[in-house]
């Protein structure tokens, strides 16, 4: 790939392209730790935005199991969540399926000329499953890509894809090329800390609640035409820090 890309889009995965859903993770933590799963109990915060593994530690904590057993579980919660999502497929399919706009804006960033991959707290396993199955994998390059399966802390995982893209494209990283687009405080906090910049969509949080963390733009809708002028304007450094 020449210079000359458009421009690198970070897709944040649940709440942003699909809806969030936490019983894959309930159940995966149920088995892990053979507990019900309806005396599994997530934490009130440090939920949405953060990675599975740090998930999964405070839920099980949060669930009356001791330290040392839930930090023991971890690996044992990579394999059980890799059977969930497998066995879950067609319900995945039925209950969780892509947000409206979804597959054509990537269709429309990817005929713009922008690579795209994902940056995410779900283990690679379980995003390739969601992405598979939702049909929003086409144009995501996941050997690029950042998961849960990579660090636990969130704000680790921007560089593992600044290492990624050049081995893959032979072009050196720019963050100034770098658009997120995610839906939660969270991905907001780790797109600046990377120096990306940042676009959330108010799939979940209102927009006055995304405005206190000022995000680059903020969209009610994945519409095409608004994702791709918007990710234009801020790798041309010609917005900032506005709404939409």
């Amino acid at each position: 790939m020449s210079a000359g890309y458009a421009g690198l889009i970070v897709w944040d995965v649940d709440g942003t392209l699909i809806p969030a859903d936490l019983r894959w993770l309930r159940r995966a933590v149920a088995r892990t730790y053979a507990i019900a799963e309806d005396t599994v109990v997530f934490p009130t915060a440090r939920v949405h935005g953060y990675t599975d593994e740090s998930i999964v530690v405070d839920t099980a904590l949060a669930s009356g199991i001791s330290p040392e057993i839930a930090e023991n579980g971890v690996r044992g919660f990579h394999q059980e969540l890799a059977h969930v999502m497998a066995e879950g497929e067609e319900e995945l399919a039925r209950d969780q399926p892509a947000y409206p706009g979804a597959a054509a804006t990537i269709e429309a960033l990817n005929a713009r000329g922008f690579v795209q991959t994902v940056l995410t707290g779900n283990l690679r396993s379980a995003a390739e499953v969601k992405l598979r199955v939702t049909g929003l994998n086409l144009h995501l390059d996941l050997d690029i890509g950042a998961f849960g399966s990579d660090a636990r802390d969130r704000f680790d995982l921007p560089d593992v894809i600044a290492k990624r893209f050049p081995t893959k494209y032979g072009n050196e990283f720019n963050p100034a090329r770098t658009v997120v687009i995610g839906d939660a405080p969270n991905d907001i906090a780790c797109a600046r800390h990377a120096g990306f910049h940042v676009i959330v969509v108010t799939h979940r949080a209102t927009r006055d609640d995304l405005t206190q963390h000022a995000p680059d733009a903020i969209l009610d809708a994945l519409q095409p035409a608004s994702v791709v002028a918007t990710a234009q304007a801020l790798v041309a450094g010609t917005t900032g820090h506005r709404g939409h």
